[in-house]
């Protein structure tokens, strides 16, 4: 299973440098709910489909043995996936006492269609989502405006109209959705008081007027040998989850890092080992910031491309029915930063211990920073996040 963990956050950031090239301002999405979401595909399809989902995942080995392995040890690796995703949607749901942290999935499908029961009963055992039939071929319309309830009702109304008009058509037979809701309080609140307006940097001859939070406490901090960067984490009251920021010495200075950061850096950087406890003048701008996506092309982009092409989509584990594809597979994330906490978004903690030293750190994000949200337990990066225009 740990092995997986480090697979989902290579596929989270290969994710990343997609949306970044895509997405001229910020970007916000969650890792983990795209991948369930596409873990819901995996589980019906075979074939060469299925082995292009597995190797997009950073799941399939690149081995002989794996190359010319039996049938039977081919559904074991699958299965031990889906049991992966259903032990971490099970572990998220536990996370509600200091907070709300819902991720959410839903299948639509044409109600003229036939799904087979196998698929809907382990759709429903390992990814908690349940398929609900709808009428595609003759109100497409309404569906979508059904769909667009269901949305905003997991989301505390804050994802409206996700289908904008004329974007769903009666020859959809699938829509796969994944939404992500979180709220929860920092374990030490920024004081509104103290919050006052600063400038944030775009690039160095240009600002915008922002609302700066800052406070003065203890945080876990370092700084990578290797990179002109610092890191700090902040603690949600639910020891599970911190948010973690990148902070670019210079400026100008995230594009020309972002390349040398890798997975393994970011997991390494970050662990409890390598972090220690320093005094830091934190400054944080408040902050909004939403993420839609139509996944299909970008998902095409990490080598993800049967499963969205009616003449190559092998979903026959999924209908017995030919053609079957993904129709839409969209993904949406909000996250509202403030001094009470962070809504629509999780972080990974851990408690630390106030020390003695008396210098300040200072930690001051007046410019491009990255974000990103870990879960201690699985290992995995829940959300991701780049912030660079307010």
């Amino acid at each position: 299973m740990e092995s997986l963990g480090a697979a989902n956050i290579q596929f989270g950031f290969d994710l990343f440098k997609v949306l970044k090239k895509t997405e001229n301002g910020n970007v916000f999405f969650s890792p983990v709910g795209i991948s369930t979401a596409i873990g819901m595909i995996l589980l019906g399809t075979r074939g060469a489909t299925a082995s292009q989902l597995q190797k997009v995942f950073h799941f399939a080995k690149d081995t002989e043995d794996s190359r010319i392995k039996t049938r039977e040890k081919e559904i074991g690796e699958k299965e031990e996936i889906h049991q992966y995703f259903q032990k971490l949607l099970t572990d998220i749901d536990k996370l509600g006492n200091e907070g709300e942290l819902n991720i959410t999935n839903r299948l639509f499908g044409e109600k003229t269609y036939l799904f087979l029961q196998k698929y809907l009963d382990y759709v429903e055992k390992y990814y908690h989502a349940s398929l609900e039939p709808v009428d595609f071929l003759n109100a497409p319309d309404e569906t979508r405006k059904k769909i667009n309830s269901w949305v905003e009702s997991q989301t505390n109304e804050r994802i409206k109209d996700l289908f904008p008009d004329g974007s769903l058509s009666s020859a959809t037979k699938l829509v796969l959705i994944n939404t992500v809701y979180f709220k929860g309080q920092w374990d030490r609140e920024f004081k509104k008081e103290d919050t006052k307006e600063e400038e944030f940097w775009l690039n160095k001859s240009t600002s915008k007027t922002v609302l700066m939070m800052t406070q003065r406490h203890p945080f876990s901090f370092m700084l990578p040998e290797d990179l002109p960067a610092k890191i700090l984490g902040i603690p949600y009251k639910n020891n599970d989850l911190q948010m973690f920021v990148l902070l670019p010495d210079d400026i100008d200075g995230l594009e020309k890092i972002i390349d040398r950061i890798t997975p393994e850096k970011l997991v390494e950087w970050t662990s409890p080992g390598h972090m220690e406890e320093r005094n830091v003048n934190l400054h944080l701008p408040r902050l909004e910031v939403e993420g839609s996506y139509d996944l299909a092309p970008v998902l095409s982009a990490v080598g993800l491309e049967d499963a969205f092409v009616e003449s190559s989509a092998d979903c026959s584990a999924m209908s017995s029915l030919s053609g079957l594809h993904a129709d839409k597979l969209l993904h949406r994330a909000f996250v509202a930063i403030t001094e009470e906490g962070t809504e629509a978004t999780a972080a990974t903690g851990i408690r630390f211990n106030v020390t003695s030293a008396s210098a300040y750190e200072d930690f001051h994000c007046n410019h491009p920073f990255l974000f990103f949200i870990r879960h201690s337990d699985s290992n995995s990066i829940l959300f991701f996040g780049k912030f660079s225009s307010p």
